[in-house]
């Protein structure tokens, strides 16, 4: 091996190596830089580094040809020293070679895992002491994804000090932890000289002591580390006078160390491999903090950025203190130029004191704090949110290897101008306007693909309005999400077809369908919605539940009645709504009876439901049926008490039932002869968790008031619980009405407030504006 080797241990997305290697590479000025990457996808490094679309922070994807789900992430930053290293050895014409494992085992391992195959536990343990190590990413790992808390758990255990070899330099230095070791003596500290033999020195101490206490290695460790020891020798027989080997410093002893090639060659002999493919995908400073579970994470990638730009000098301090102050006045909060002097000789009075040649990121957040936040930690989060995280994503050439899919969506979010952006925005959209219709359609239909780049808001579930109100937010897992959706179609509205029909097949309740059928209209489906409304259709027929089918009408009837709004045609869902109301209708009455108190209470829910959805329908004849089968509930003695009294309230709001047939109702079931628990339940039934009847029917409160006087004290205490559950439900104004009416002797009319006296001569000034308002002329009548 004729080459000279140098070795560079670097910490991933560290500012202060990133630095140092920049100065390295220039002085060593190698022909050949091998890196720690996936080995294979170098090309994609070749292809599209020079182009000014690549913008950092970026990730390399690699996932499984067939199996797409599993997946790996390798992100850089602008100040990540691998991006740098690639970027140096692409300006001065340097051979780039990644020397790790191919994709192709990561995702085998990877799938080990999943499916719990041997050598899944020993994978587990990789990279727990590697403070300055990038483990591979799992996209499972990515927010709010099945794996996140197995992931937070990591995390943790990777800040253990028992596990984190670097906390013992940092206890032994003074320092709470490794992270805030390393970071003051390399990342903070700009250029080093000699940096990199002093790493190498101390990660030799600390791997060994680390290996004989924890046991840290792993069989993945060690293939890794093969792998890459064996790739150097590849190098170093090839027609190279100066290679650098840039890789994390955890690794350096090992790629130095005494390993033979036929040791290595051994070793990798079985290494698993699975068919992959790699492309370049939009990253975030928020995936790639510590907080998102990524196991290379850093605390702060806004403040690493900041640290990348301006060194390590005077102006550090001073422009970090600008961005603050700009973020506080953006948000109207007071930040005054004497405020940010303070906050600036804070900040260096406590680096003095601390024996630190400048602020580091601890003394600008304290003075931050104290100065600026007036000790207030709310500020402080925005200031973490806005800058110390950092709200950058990065963006990648259209010429990136792509599936048809995202090329699709990609043409889409062109046409209609949807930008994707990590930091969530909201987008109202008003439906009567075709860009904004498509932009809607759009997202549900990503919706039905698991991808929820938007979130319909609060106000956008008025069903009933022109508008829509979203909140996006694009997260680098989706890129993942669409590889995985590419197997339903080429198109977004192909694959949300199919997958909306496959769905429609594997549902097993009457309600879900309902719903789909709404979220495809919403989609503009069209052959989802015929599919998925036979499907519906088939069930109900042999469907023998009313509550099933019951609770299927509400998501049709906000169909029917709105679908005008957004162009959708719902005559079939007309049908389909009768058909199942007709079925449910027959049999409900001996579906409510001998329910226990759970079972009554989702059936209340069901039937209110149901309730409001035939009103929506406004047809009379399904109204009249839906009111023939209330009144049997009402009647029927068979039925639960608790529905019963429901149905018999339900009647008399829609005045069904006048104040004689209440009456009667209320006298019946509310008599001495009725089991107090019974009457309680009706009597719960019957308010509905509304008080107006209470309040403004005489009759109504005379019945009731007559029956509680009546209950002995041995029934009323047994009664008591129910009847406190039911005026619970009361706003906080009924109940205080219904206090003072109590307190009213019997037959009293309600005081009435005084009046105050009329003056004609002031309102007679507010006609003419009250005039103007209603458009009436001067004489009174409408112009």
């Amino acid at each position: 091996m004729s080459a000279t080797l140098s070795y560079f241990g670097i910490r991933h997305h560290g500012p202060g190596c990133a630095r140092s290697l920049r100065k390295a590479l220039d002085a060593l000025r190698p022909d050949c830089v091998l890196i720690e990457g996936p080995a294979g996808a170098e090309a994609l490094v070749a292809a599209h580094l020079h182009d000014a679309q690549l913008q950092p922070p970026v990730a390399l994807l690699s996932y499984g040809v067939d199996d797409p789900q599993l997946a790996v992430f390798h992100p850089y930053a602008e100040f990540s020293p691998e991006w740098q290293a690639m970027r140096w050895a692409v300006e001065h014409g340097a051979a780039v070679r990644f020397i790790d494992v191919p994709a192709g085992a990561s995702l085998a391992w990877q799938r080990a895992r999943r499916e719990g195959a041997p050598g899944g536990e020993a994978a587990a343990g990789e990279g727990r002491a590697e403070k300055p190590e990038e483990l591979a990413d799992d996209a499972a790992s990515l927010d709010a994804l099945p794996e996140t808390e197995t992931v937070a758990e990591d995390a943790a255990e990777r800040r253990d000090p028992h596990r984190d070899p670097l906390d013992w330099l940092a206890h032994a230095a003074g320092y709470a932890d490794g992270e805030s070791w390393w970071n003051h003596m390399v990342e903070e500290r700009g250029d080093g000289e000699g940096l990199f033999e002093a790493i190498a020195a101390a990660m030799g101490e600390l791997r060994d002591n680390a290996e004989l206490r924890n046991g840290l290695d792993s069989g993945e460790e060690a293939l890794r580390e093969a792998h890459m020891r064996s790739a150097i020798r590849d190098a170093a027989r090839q027609d190279f006078e100066r290679i650098a080997v840039v890789c994390g410093a955890w690794h350096v002893p090992a790629l130095t160390g005494k390993a033979t090639g036929a040791a290595d060659k051994a070793l990798l002999k079985d290494l698993p491999k699975l068919k992959a493919a790699a492309t370049w995908v939009p990253w975030t400073y928020r995936h790639l903090s510590s907080a998102s579970g990524y196991g290379a994470g850093i605390d702060s990638p806004g403040w690493y950025e900041h640290l990348w730009r301006h060194g390590s000098g005077q102006s550090r301090s001073v422009g970090w203190f600008a961005r603050v102050a700009r973020v506080l006045r953006e948000h109207a909060l007071d930040c005054s130029s004497a405020h940010l002097i303070e906050a600036a000789r804070l900040a260096d009075t406590l680096a003095a004191l601390r024996q630190r040649p400048a602020p580091s990121l601890d003394e600008l957040n304290e003075a931050t704090l104290s100065i600026l936040c007036n000790g207030d930690d709310a500020p402080m989060r925005l200031i973490e949110q806005a800058l110390m995280i950092g709200e950058r994503t990065g963006s990648v050439p259209e010429s990136v290897p792509t599936v048809p899919l995202q090329r699709d969506l990609e043409a889409q979010r062109r046409r209609l101008r949807l930008k994707p952006e990590a930091l969530s925005k909201p987008l109202e959209l008003d439906l009567r306007n075709d860009t904004d219709l498509q932009r809607s359609q759009l997202l549900h239909r990503l919706l039905l693909l698991d991808i929820g780049w938007g979130r319909l808001g609060g106000a956008g579930r008025s069903r009933g309005s022109f508008r829509e109100v979203w909140e996006l937010a694009w997260q680098p897992a989706f890129e993942i999400e669409l590889i995985v959706a590419s197997r339903y179609g080429q198109t977004v509205e192909q694959a949300a077809t199919a997958r909306a029909i496959e769905t429609a097949r594997n549902s097993e309740r009457l309600p879900d369908l309902s719903r789909l059928i709404d979220r495809v209209l919403l989609a503009n489906l069209p052959g989802a919605v015929e599919a998925v409304a036979a499907e519906l259709q088939a069930r109900a027929a042999v469907d023998a539940d009313p509550l099933s089918l019951l609770a299927a009408l509400p998501a049709l009837a906000n169909v029917q009645r709105y679908g005008n709004v957004r162009n959708t045609d719902a005559a079939q869902v007309r049908h389909l709504f009768d058909g199942m109301l007709a079925r449910a209708c027959i049999g409900l009455t001996i579906a409510l009876g001998g329910l226990d108190e759970a079972a009554a209470g989702d059936a209340r829910d069901t039937l209110l439901a149901a309730d409001r959805a035939v009103e929506l329908r406004e047809d009379e004849a399904q109204t009249a049926a839906w009111r023939s089968a209330l009144r049997q509930i009402a009647l029927a003695l068979s039925a639960t008490p608790l529905l019963r009294g429901l149905a018999t309230r339900l009647l008399f709001d829609a005045g069904a039932f006048d104040g004689e047939a209440v009456a009667r109702e209320l006298s019946l079931n509310l008599s001495s002869g009725a089991e107090p628990l019974e009457a309680a339940q009706w009597l719960d039934g019957f308010l509905n968790r509304n008080a107006a009847v209470l309040l403004h029917d005489d009759a109504v409160w005379a019945l009731i008031d007559a029956w509680i006087t009546r209950l002995g004290h041995e029934h009323f205490l047994r009664v008591v619980p129910l009847l406190r559950r039911s005026f619970a439900e009361f706003e906080a104004a009924d109940r205080r009405d219904l206090g003072l009416r109590v307190k009213r002797p019997a037959g009293a009319a309600p005081a009435l407030a005084a009046q105050p006296a009329w003056d004609e001569n002031r309102a007679a000034r507010a006609l003419p504006l009250l005039r103007e308002l209603f458009g009436l002329s001067a004489a009174g009548d409408a112009r």
